[in-house]
């Protein structure tokens, strides 16, 4: 397999439309390797609120950029792409075809296409962002940031605090909106030809299994994992313990919430993810979509045949 034109599989679409299945079965059909595309499973001690792979899954074919940092640990798009595009090459250099699946469009982007030269860190306007979100919420900001960069504002979860306050550092500072800074002085991914494949199941049956996975992440263990880890950091929670389910389980702790609410204000959650995954990677070029979950053996089987006849076997 030569390293010039390298087959890539990029498998993409919104929560719980089954990326991961079709990632394992297509790994298994063509000696593939898979890298995970998803901002919360590069925490460690995260795992009844992510949709990580199994660990009977992950025995099936090896997975990459899994469990990397610590919940504290800082961990950025850049850093992402950097460690994607070396997992690629090394995946590549044994001969077999990495697949990458996850539902990260920033990452996905990074990774594809490079990150902008953005303006140097500020802590001083970092620390005046962060009291805002202990003032206001994180929800704040990303109404914020909808009036400076709408585009980026669609992307970002209002409750990903680090990511807004990181998109809020770049506006405020290069004086313009970071989706345009996006498209200057980038570096792509070379060496790579890419088929995308997408995800989009019907909507009504995707809110359902939505629902489902949050009420089995309340049963699974999420409210005990969340209470060991804020027991773990005291006064200052990692800030991945704002994404979806680990807050709204965090808040049943405190008793903001019932457990009934708390699953609830999870599945809205997951839902209104779902819509701005979708948002974004509709704009990603060139995808063949596919009308249906993962699991849907004609879906599946359409989606073997594409990746057979993209690399050649």
């Amino acid at each position: 397999m030569s390293t010039g034109d390298a087959p890539l599989i990029v498998i993409l679409g919104p929560t719980a439309s089954g990326k991961t299945a079709l990632s394992l079965a297509l790994a298994e059909r063509f000696a593939g390797e898979i890298v995970s595309c998803d901002s919360v499973s590069i925490y460690r001690d995260l795992v009844a609120g992510t949709a990580k792979p199994t660990q009977e899954e992950r025995c099936r074919a090896p997975h990459h950029l899994l469990d990397l940092v610590a919940p504290d640990a800082p961990f950025t798009a850049g850093d992402y792409a950097r460690l994607a595009r070396q997992a690629l090459v090394e995946i590549t250099a044994r001969g077999h075809l990495p697949i990458v699946a996850g539902g990260s469009g920033l990452y996905l982007r990074a990774m594809l296409e490079g990150l902008f030269p953005g303006p140097q860190r500020s802590e001083e306007l970092r620390l005046r962002l962060r009291r805002r979100v202990r003032q206001r919420g994180s929800e704040y900001l990303h109404r914020l940031l909808s009036r400076l960069d709408r585009p980026a504002s669609a992307a970002i979860h209002p409750n990903d605090a680090p990511k807004l306050i990181r998109a809020l550092e770049v506006c405020l500072l290069a004086r313009q909106p970071m989706t345009e800074l996006w498209q200057k002085g980038r570096e792509p991914l070379r060496g790579f030809r890419v088929l995308r494949l997408g995800l989009n199941p019907e909507r009504s049956l995707l809110y359902e299994r939505i629902n489902d996975r949050a009420r089995r992440m309340f049963d699974e263990g999420l409210v005990e994992e969340t209470r060991a880890l804020l027991a773990r950091y005291g006064e200052n929670p990692p800030q991945v313990l704002n994404s979806l389910g680990y807050r709204q389980a965090a808040q049943l702790l405190s008793g903001e919430l019932t457990r009934a609410e708390a699953i609830a204000a999870t599945q809205q959650g997951h839902r209104n993810y779902a819509k701005r995954q979708m948002t974004w990677f509709r704009r990603e070029p060139e995808v063949c979509w596919m009308e249906g979950f993962a699991d849907d053996e004609c879906v599946q089987q359409e989606c073997v045949e594409r990746v057979r006849r993209f690399i050649g076997k």
